[in-house]
């Protein structure tokens, strides 16, 4: 595996189906400091994860959309994700907080749950990635 860089920034991967969501996202965690990258369903974010841990840069956490409508969506890719890197820190994100992957997010290997009009809250994204930082 590759060392990490002196000067490394934190990176944060959002899989999220919708383009808006990534986008808006994408801009407020780089205002605040990070490194961002986006996958649109879980296929696309276990392979960017694999590649960020073999460049010896990996992420710091995972924001992870609940539903993809025809993909893997964030349960899945959150048990995937977690065979590769058993420290692996993901947020579940959902417009539906009452389903059971937000309620009771540990139970299926998150770290925490942010619903999704709160990807659009620099305060609440920053709360959220302070806890695993």
């Amino acid at each position: 595996m590759k060392e990490r860089r002196t000067e490394y920034i934190e990176k944060i991967l959002i899989m999220d189906d919708e383009e808006m969501i990534r986008f808006i996202a994408k801009q407020i965690l780089l205002k605040i400091g990070y490194e961002v990258e986006c996958a649109t369903n879980g296929a696309e974010a276990i392979e960017a994860y694999k590649k960020a841990q073999e460049a010896g840069e990996p992420f710091l956490a995972v924001f992870l959309d609940l539903n993809i409508p025809g993909g893997m969506g964030g349960k899945e890719t959150m048990r995937q994700l977690l065979e590769i890197d058993p420290h692996a820190k993901g947020f579940v994100t959902s417009g539906d907080s009452s389903d059971p992957s937000m309620t009771r997010c540990r139970e299926f290997g998150f770290c925490g749950a942010v619903e999704k009009r709160s990807l659009f809250l620099k305060e609440e994204l920053a709360s959220a990635l302070k806890a695993v930082g």
